[in-house]
């Protein structure tokens, strides 16, 4: 007989950067006991005294499910229903309700849980158990708790076969829509599994995706992370040093300079499991959708939701976080500006905080590095600054921007944002810079070694190169195809197209692990302004850095020569052949250039074309759009429309990202709409735009920043890494010491 044996879901980190003092503090955590397991038990995985407890609406399917699951594993099956409740009350379930009503009800089927006890059983609840906390909380110590997933639409069909009139909880004049919805807050609170049943699959199926659910849940060996940089060979030697969610979280940046990326790849979704995400809410799609990329031995299910909710709940000025507008024709714009500080990185930097402080001990102090082109700065910024204060204590963030190369009201959000864990320091030269001072701030074993030993801190990153930052991106793209699906304006399975203004590549290649994970993305268009080293990339293979200078353009957030993530993506196609990926970014490093072997590029022109656009271009399509329809497109936005243009070929719909809110760049779409300029004081340039009554308004979160902090000064210093490095340490000894 097989049954569960239950262990706690945390991970052990482990960070080469921190010293024996730290790594003692870190020690101290306790070791889960998957991680002891070893491949022994993969035949056998369900070991132990503990229950399957199958959990989900009326109709769902759960006493079938577990029948069938009680067969796989030879092991007995109770149905809370048949064989709990009706045998306490002699009577049937649905006299009894007759007979109490509602509340009463509940409350004696939750007396009846608290006296039943079992061990090594699969067992179905019935659609109210999960209502009573006592006796949920009772169950939920007797096993793994596995919600049954089912549609909302498909559940009331299956109801009405079965011709079921009322359930436990309706009162009158209330809907089954209505109670069913009602009921899913308590769904959500107790699971630790959650099963996606869209359709009306087999149950059979949902059997055996119960059972790879708990194989995953039970195996948290098999997502590990690997280096970009690593060979095949010298992974195996390592296994004894796998890294984790949480590890690639606190470290960032790979030993060897490389990127972490998932060793066995994204979680793939079904047709049927994304076509059960079309009614849901933006919040219901990033739970299921992150559930799946991190492990509950990292972050459980519950805490993965509050962290969601906490992101997206009243931090965005629209309910839909991330809603798909029609433009004209066949291109949509998918609005990634709702958040507090008007742009898409606020997608992952209203989760990354939370996550981070989640992950790392209790007993180290962090300081998060993170260098912007614009937009990230101040989402770094005010995501830390809304940690609790017990974690702004032991968790800070240092933001290095280029004093010259940001817009004016960028700069001045960012020193608005600063709070008493978050500072940011303007640096003389170029985002170039300030990524590669980080990256070699990082691999400087010495330094970090100095700062855990001297100051008991280690050092993190907040930048897209950490693998916390890309995950919610994917939520987005994959939101937007659903939602245009659920619009009616297309049929789930065809295509769509993306358009991403791209800089340091972490955008589009959300977009792309959308793709393999599902979601029917036929092209990703790279889209650049004037420094279009990625178009020219993407058309020849060749990454050319030799000669070329950075262009200060209208879109400073794709103001970028060495993007980042396209590493990833190379390591992506070359089938994980890390040995490559370093020979090419030495030789980018050494010499300034690589180029990709033919078959690499044929893989990559599958997936991207690239296009980019001149300034005069990027004004034209603001003002274009204005005009014939009211809707102000930000600078970063226009150079995708241009480039989309160009490249659509209008077979199927094009969504375009718009990125950023066109309040940032005011001086910009002051020119493109043809309207003089008052002055240069960034809250008038606001009050300006306002006064036209744009579409969409003048960002909200913007405009309070500015009133409040307009007053506020920021550091300066030169492009040296030293003095970098001096910030840092006076920066770690006015917070921590």
């Amino acid at each position: 007989m097989f049954h569960i044996v239950q262990y706690r879901p945390l991970r052990l980190i482990t960070q080469n950067s921190l010293s024996s003092m730290c790594l003692k503090l870190m020690l101290s955590r306790p070791v889960p006991f998957a991680r002891i397991w070893k491949s022994w038990f993969s035949s056998h995985f369900l070991v132990g005294n503990k229950n399957i407890i199958l959990m989900g609406p009326p109709g769902a399917g759960k006493t079938t499910v577990g029948k069938i699951i009680g067969q796989k594993l030879d092991c007995p099956v109770i149905d809370i229903d048949d064989d709990v409740l009706e045998t306490t009350w002699n009577m049937s379930v649905s006299e009894k309700l007759q007979d109490v009503g509602n509340e009463q009800f509940l409350e004696e089927e939750g007396k009846a849980l608290l006296k039943f006890s079992a061990s090594g059983s699969v067992i179905s609840l019935t659609g109210s158990n999960p209502m009573h906390a006592a006796g949920m909380q009772h169950m939920k110590k007797k096993g793994i708790v596995i919600y049954l997933d089912v549609p909302t639409t498909v559940i009331m069909s299956r109801l009405k076969s079965m011709k079921v009139d009322r359930i436990v909880g309706q009162s009158p004049g209330m809907s089954f829509r209505d109670i069913l919805q009602f009921r899913k807050q308590f769904y959500k609170r107790w699971y630790d599994i959650h099963v996606l049943c869209g359709g009306n699959i087999a149950a059979e199926v949902v059997a055996e995706k119960v059972l790879d659910a708990v194989k995953r849940y039970q195996n948290s060996e098999l997502e590990t992370f690997i280096s970009t940089r690593s060979s095949r060979s010298g992974r195996s030697m390592e296994k004894d040093c796998n890294k984790y969610f949480t590890d690639v979280v606190t470290e960032g940046l790979a030993p060897d300079g490389g990127l972490f990326v998932p060793e066995r790849g994204l979680p793939k979704f079904t047709a049927g499991e994304w076509q059960s995400l079309i009614e849901a809410t933006y919040i219901e799609r990033a739970q299921v959708i992150l559930e799946r990329c991190i492990h509950p031995a990292d972050i459980p299910a519950s805490k993965l939701a509050e962290i969601i909710g906490t992101a997206y709940g009243e931090n965005f000025s629209c309910s839909k976080i991330a809603p798909v507008r029609h433009l004209a024709g066949n291109q949509f714009l998918l609005e990634l500006f709702h958040g507090p500080t008007a742009s898409f990185k606020d997608f992952a930097l209203q989760m990354v905080p939370h996550i981070f402080a989640y992950c790392i001990p209790r007993s180290c102090n962090y300081l998060v590095l993170v260098a912007t082109s614009g937009d990230t700065g101040s989402a770094v910024l005010d995501g830390f600054s809304r940690l609790h204060d017990t974690d702004k204590q032991r968790i800070a963030v240092m933001n290095f921007f280029p004093e010259d190369g940001v817009s004016p009201i960028q700069k001045s959000q960012m020193i608005g944002c600063q709070k008493e864990n978050a500072w940011s320091v303007g640096v003389k030269s170029d985002f170039d810079f300030c990524q590669t001072a980080i990256k070699q701030i990082f691999t400087n074993s010495d330094y970090t070694g100095f700062l855990t030993v001297e100051y008991g801190t280690a050092l993190a990153a907040a930048n897209s190169i950490n693998w916390a930052r890309l995950l919610p991106q994917i939520v987005y793209h994959a939101s937007a195809y659903l939602d245009l699906v659920h619009q009616e304006i297309i049929p789930f399975g065809s295509p769509v197209d993306v358009c991403i203004p791209t800089g340091n590549f972490g955008n589009i290649l959300a977009a792309l692990y959308a793709k393999m994970m599902g979601i029917p993305i036929r092209k990703c268009i790279c889209a650049s302004n004037e420094n279009n080293i990625l178009t020219d990339f993407v058309r020849t293979g060749v990454y050319d850095l030799r000669g070329r200078k950075l262009i200060p353009t209208f879109s400073p957030a794709v103001d970028i020569l060495k993007s980042s993530n396209l590493e990833r993506y190379l390591h992506l196609i070359a089938n994980e052949d890390g040995q490559l990926v370093t020979q090419l970014y030495n030789q980018l490093e050494n010499q300034g250039c690589f180029q990709l072997p033919k078959d690499l590029l044929e893989k990559l022109q599958q997936d991207l074309v690239a296009g980019w656009c001149s300034e005069e271009d990027c004004l034209a399509a603001i003002h274009s759009v204005y005009s014939t329809t009211g809707y102000i497109l930000d600078t970063h936005t226009a150079v995708a429309k241009v480039v989309a243009d160009r490249l659509q070929d209008r077979t199927c719909p094009i969504i375009i990202s718009s990125t950023a809110h066109y309040s940032k760049f005011a001086p910009a779409i002051l020119r493109a709409l043809r309207i003089a300029e008052i002055n240069q004081n960034p809250l008038s340039q606001l009050h300006l735009l306002s006064s036209y009554s744009p579409l969409p308004p003048v960002h909200w979160g913007l405009l309070e920043t500015l009133k409040k902090k307009a007053n506020e000064d920021h550091q300066v210093c030169a492009a040296d890494m030293s003095m970098l490095m001096s910030h840092i340490e006076t920066l770690i000894q006015n917070h921590f010491m």
